[in-house]
């Protein structure tokens, strides 16, 4: 069989699997076909307003209910969805694009544990569909679970070898296990399939230490050159070549290509800076010392779970790495429990009409108590080692410091913060896979590193000693030191092999992944400096915090 053969019969096994799982839109009644049209153009509040008057006449009807779903999906209402889907499987449990459906919607929800049980009833009832197949893994790495996925994409890979999607899970897959040399093979291969994989040129770019050959950059200059590249390619290509450039020291053209990337990438890309602005303001007139004072004792008081948070490119995952080479600690990954959790009790709270953090103020002190446990409950098939502590990555949960005081008051909070203008930097070279709106243009990264500064020093005058700053310069120039600091705050024993984190073997899933995987290098520190020409509005979007690095400036 020719290779083209090989593909189109590839494509055809999907594409019947995929038809068998594609849920029933009802198009045939008149008001959800009207509903679907609306959807498809994009205009999701009237195609949510039709549907419910729908479902209001007809409340169990499954094709409104699982068209509710795909709206609340498309709206990333993902708890809203997961909650719709379950009850489509109380009205037709044996229904099996229902079945498929809810899986993912429980992979949105964090919930990994809950969509194995999915999975596993799918390929029961049909172990060679290669969609529940691909479902397989997905659901392994959400449950950290990756020597087991890397298993089943090169399984995949071999039955379906020209299938681009797949070949691209199996690299992101190898590079967390740390297989380089494997990985770099998978994303080759999509490039020599599919020329024109902005997303495999760019997963080569992110491995950092890879450097592109010559003929490699004209191939993507060619790729960008002709008029029918998919969007998404072109972002792609244009942060590819925005690092091929930069490591020629090609300043300018690099700055140009990442400039152009950002452009594109945010277009569609809704961003507000002022939301997190207002935020930050409504935590600081809630959380004061007298608030938690009168809540003393409230919470679950388990003492495991270590939270590193700050922005995103500031050293976490170094943090992580060192953390777990103690052997009392367990490096998890970036965990979605805590926010998924916090929107859940937010939807809760917020329904008797204050808004979210004051709803907190109401709220008695059982409420707190269980979102700790279940927080700890949600995270368990994260924990492998049966150690007494562990890491939660996702840095972002800054934005619950509050909110963890009141619901897990013995953990620890290890904030790890980076020069503003290397951090601003690094995220703005950086095309990430979902989400992070902010990090496309300088000034949006400049205002949310202001506001990220002015939430925390808020919380270290109100919970003094709660939060433990780790400062990345610090940390590379004088580790040491540092991880010591550190390890004493936890309450923890020095042990050497925090220092020789980088032979640590686990998986790790970050952008960062290669780095920790040698020892303390101190390149990345100034490697903003070439491209300071540029970086103007990232600095004045800092304003004083720019200035007052590394402590901060004084906030109204």
């Amino acid at each position: 069989m020719s290779p083209s053969e090989e593909r189109a019969e590839s494509s055809d096994h999907f594409a019947s699997a995929m038809e068998a799982v594609r849920p029933d839109r009802g198009l045939c009644v008149p008001q959800l076909r009207e509903a679907v049209t609306r959807m498809e153009e994009g205009r999701l509040p009237a195609a949510e307003k039709l549907t419910q008057q729908f479902l209001a006449a007809h409340p169990r009807n499954i094709e409104g209910l699982q068209l509710m779903a795909e709206i609340a999906t498309r709206l990333e209402d993902h708890v809203r969805a997961e909650a719709l889907l379950a009850r489509c499987l109380e009205i037709q449990p044996d229904s099996v694009p229902v079945r498929f459906a809810y899986a993912n919607a429980l992979l949105r929800v964090s919930n990994p544990a809950a969509a194995r049980d999915q999975m596993e009833w799918l390929l029961a009832r049909d172990p060679c569909n290669p969609v529940f197949r691909v479902l397989k893994p997905l659901v392994l790495e959400a449950l950290g679970e990756f020597p087991e996925a890397v298993e089943c994409w090169c399984e995949l890979t071999k039955e379906y070898p020209s299938r681009v999607d797949c070949l691209l899970r199996y690299g992101y897959a190898l590079r967390t296990v740390g297989a380089r040399d494997e990985c770099m093979r998978a994303f080759r291969k999509v490039i020599a399939l599919a020329p024109s994989s902005g997303e495999a040129y760019w997963a080569l770019a992110n491995l950092k230490t890879f450097r592109f050959e010559d003929a490699a950059v004209a191939a993507i200059e060619a790729q960008l050159a002709g008029q029918h590249l998919e969007a998404a390619s072109r972002v792609q290509m244009h942060f590819t070549l925005g690092k091929a450039y930069g490591d020629r020291q090609l300043y300018a053209e690099s700055f140009g290509h990442y400039a152009k990337g950002n452009a594109l990438q945010r277009m569609g890309l809704g961003h507000d800076p002022e939301i997190a602005n207002s935020y930050v303001a409504r935590c600081k007139s809630i959380f004061s010392s007298e608030f938690f004072e009168q809540r003393a004792g409230w919470g679950c008081q388990s003492g495991g779970p270590i939270f590193i948070v700050g922005m995103l490119r500031s050293g976490s995952t170094l943090v992580e790495q060192i953390l777990a080479s103690h052997s009392q600690v367990e490096g998890t990954r970036e965990l979605f429990e805590l926010a998924a959790i916090a929107r859940e009790l937010q939807n809760r709270l917020t329904r008797a009409g204050n808004g979210y953090p004051a709803a907190l103020a109401e709220a008695e002190a059982g409420v707190f108590r269980d979102f700790g446990e279940m927080y700890l409950e949600r995270v368990k098939p994260h924990r492998k080692l049966g150690r007494a502590f562990f890491t939660d990555k996702m840095g972002a949960n800054y934005a619950y410091t509050g909110l963890l005081q009141l619901a897990l008051p013995n953990a620890k909070i290890v904030d790890v913060r980076r020069h503003p203008l290397a951090c601003g930097w690094s995220n703005f070279t950086q095309l990430f896979a979902k989400g992070q709106n902010f990090a496309y243009r300088l000034s949006d990264i400049g205002r949310l590193y202001r506001d990220y500064v002015e939430l925390m020093a808020h919380f270290d005058r109100v919970l003094p000693g709660k939060v433990h700053r780790v400062f990345y310069e610090r940390l590379v120039t004088n580790p040491q030191a540092e991880v010591r600091a550190l390890l004493n705050y936890l309450g923890l024993p020095f042990e050497e092999s925090c220092l020789s984190f980088h032979k640590t073997a686990r998986a790790v899933t970050t952008i960062s992944s290669e780095q920790v995987r040698r020892p303390i290098y101190s390149e990345a520190l100034d490697g903003w400096r070439a491209y300071e020409p540029w970086l103007g509005s990232l600095k004045t979007a800092l304003g004083p915090v720019l200035d007052a690095y590394p402590e901060a400036p004084a906030f109204r």
